[in-house]
């Protein structure tokens, strides 16, 4: 199955973006009132000199539009200034227009009186004069590179009807096109819409995907498992991907307040390789400075650890952060990423239509329960070396996978039923785990035929679950199973609400029992059906794992790996510990890099395991045989040579 890999594009040709959102050090937001060029030249030139060259910059909106109909002239040359300063040094930026929310605060100006932003003919007709008028000034400057109607408009603007958010930003890049903005625009908003988060805002990312040239997620999640945390970021990005448009991370970073400078910089590090490998083509760290000169200033006065988001100090001076910026700098000129895809997947990770869509009669938190699993399951494809093509039910399940994973759904489409059984009918394997959902509305599998799919008669109670009495289960395989022999042992940690922490008791009627739980009941079983097969799992094991703190790496990419073997999955490298996840990218002329990414504290040496006629070499061409070192949360990136030769897409 193909993976998103959609480029920016500048004058036709496929670029990265790679820099910060940027604030100058003289002033963060009021920084136009407080404009040095020489400060704001030696700002860029740091970030220059470590491999960055675009900036995310920003009209602060009060400032810029002190009247309704009036936009300051100063300030407006003072921002062609600064895009001289790019141009200087070699840069590109991305203006931002209407900035009325940042760093925890919003600020109107103050023509607004409280009017509303999205429904308010006469203002939605303010912000776009105001974008327009700084295209028709700016846009034929080299150093512009694209546009952003906003700055997390859901948290300025709030929430409101999708219809009324659409029409709305129709009217905003509408505006930006007809001032001669030629550059790719996108809206800014964070991409927190129903389709990726679950919380129905409004803002649609479908819906942007039709108006925009990009989408840019802003990530900064909070959690209890430090490997999910690394790949949070790289989840939002992987489903951002399945509506085709390029996908830039707009906004990522970490407050020296809340991490030390080496776990930043591991934070860093794993948020730019993993998100690579999930498809995004630009990075945009937040942000370029510290700001200790402005702790009288809001909002660092009352929201202190915004202070300290920089990639440099307030003198500065690089942070450990930024070095990481430049060391994968390197890697993706020495890869020349921008003509890179990603390689084709054989797993393929099913979306159900109840994350992306909201129907009648259903709980909003059934959405966020899908995105947690779905993020944790994620996580243990990738810990299993799978690299996992994301198919969204809403669209229809996409064909060409040899494994599909329907991880503790509690909804399902009847259709896809039918659409599952015909896959695994014409050789592929399907495996689904059991989930009553969190909550009390219908407890149970909405799924119209879950003992004819997978070969087996339940035997619920109408309105009750069976609880799961142990606080671990483990699963003993009676017969062999992909690379796991029978008499072996997975253990799982049982976590989750009243009714979601429930197995499935079943009878197999057709189906063949491969795991037992610790009290002899079926928890997985097989059915095969035409040249394929379906494997159910009894237990909602990536929902429990979801709801444990510090769980990975867990049992679950041990069975992933194990259903991948079964399916026939082919996979040109694999490492055995679960520490370490591997992925392809394929350059144009067939050339493929291999990544090597560590979620292990210590340092750790790999030996991987490579497809026949397959040899690994670092990426500079020296040979590399035998074990791989890797730093404590490192990355290792290589050329992966012989055997056929491809091109990427293939």
């Amino acid at each position: 199955m193909r993976r998103n890999s959609a480029k920016i594009l500048a004058d036709g040709r496929a670029v990265n973006w790679l820099g910060a959102n940027f604030w100058s050090r003289t002033g963060g937001p009021l920084m136009w009132r407080n404009y040095d060029g020489q400060t704001v030249l030696s700002e860029l030139s740091v970030l220059r000199e470590h491999g960055l060259t675009v900036t995310r910059s920003f009209f602060y909106w009060p400032d810029f539009m002190p009247e309704a109909d009036r936009i300051d002239e100063e300030l407006t040359a003072r921002f062609a200034d600064f895009l001289d300063r790019h141009a200087e040094m070699g840069m590109v930026t991305v203006p931002t227009f209407v900035v009325g929310h940042m760093s925890g605060e919003n600020w109107d100006p103050s023509w607004r009186h409280g009017r509303d932003l999205y429904s308010d003919v006469w203002m939605v007709a303010r912000q776009a004069w105001f974008a327009g008028e700084m295209v028709r000034r700016f846009a034929a400057h080299p150093a512009v590179c694209g546009w952003l109607i906003t700055n997390e408009m859901p948290i300025y603007g709030g929430e409101a009807p999708r219809e009324t958010i659409a029409s709305w930003a129709q009217i905003m890049v509408d505006a930006v096109r007809a001032a001669g903005g030629h550059q790719p625009v996108s809206l800014g908003d964070g991409a927190w819409g129903i389709e990726i988060s679950g919380k129905d805002t409004g803002f649609s990312v479908a819906d942007s995907a039709r108006l925009c040239d990009f989408i840019g997620p802003h990530v900064y999640p909070v959690g209890t498992d430090q490997v999910r945390q690394h790949y949070a970021a790289a989840w939002a990005c992987e489903l951002a991907t399945t509506f085709g448009r390029p996908v830039i991370l707009e906004e990522f970073g970490v407050s020296s307040d809340f991490a030390s400078d080496e776990n930043a910089a591991h934070y860093y590090r794993q948020v730019l390789h993993n998100s690579l490998l999930a498809g995004a083509t630009g990075w945009l760290g937040w942000c370029n400075s510290d700001y200790d000169d402005l702790i009288h200033q809001d909002p660092y006065r009352h929201h202190a650890f915004e202070l300290h988001f920089g990639l440099t100090d307030s003198r500065g001076v690089p942070k450990p952060q930024l070095e990481e910026m430049k060391a994968f700098a390197d890697i993706l000129n020495a890869a020349d990423i921008a003509h890179c895809e990603r390689a084709d997947s054989e797993t393929a990770l099913i979306v159900p239509a109840y994350l992306d869509t909201s129907f009648p009669f259903t709980e909003p938190g059934d959405r966020t329960y899908l995105a947690q699993t779905l993020h944790q399951a994620y996580v243990s494809a990738r810990l299993a070396d799978l690299a996992p093509a994301l198919t969204r039910e809403s669209g229809g399940v996409t064909d060409g996978a040899r494994l599909y994973l329907l991880p503790s759904a509690k909804h399902l489409l009847s259709p896809t039923c039918y659409d599952l059984e015909r896959l695994a009918a014409g050789g592929a394997t399907v495996y689904a785990s059991y989930s009553p959902g969190d909550n009390d509305n219908h407890p149970g599998p909405w799924s119209s035929r879950l003992n004819a799919m997978f070969g087996i008669r339940h035997t619920l109670h109408n309105g009750l679950v069976d609880p799961i009495e142990d606080d671990q289960v483990t699963f003993t395989f009676t017969r062999d199973f992909g690379a796991i022999t029978a008499g072996a042992r997975l253990t799982f940690s049982v976590a989750g609400s009243a009714y979601s922490r429930a197995y499935l008791p079943v009878q197999p009627d057709g189906a063949d029992v491969i795991a037992v739980d610790s009290r002899g009941r079926p928890a997985l079983l097989l059915r095969r059906t035409g040249a394929g097969s379906l494997v159910l799992c009894t237990y909602p094991i990536e929902h429990m794992a979801a709801a444990t703190p510090e769980v990975n790496p867990e049992a679950t990419s041990v069975l992933y790996d194990a259903l991948a073997v079964h399916a026939g999955v082919r996979r040109l490298i694999t490492v055995e510990d679960p520490r370490v996840a591997t992925d392809i990218l394929v350059h144009q002329d067939g050339t493929r890099f291999a990544w090597l990414v560590s979620q292990a504290a210590e340092a750790v040496a790999v030996k991987p395991q490579l497809a026949a006629g397959l040899r690994l070499s670092a990426i500079d061409g020296d040979t590399a045989n035998g074990e791989v070192a890797l730093v404590p949360f490192g990355v290792g990136v290589f050329r992966l040579a012989g055997g056929e030769e491809i091109t990427s897409g293939q």
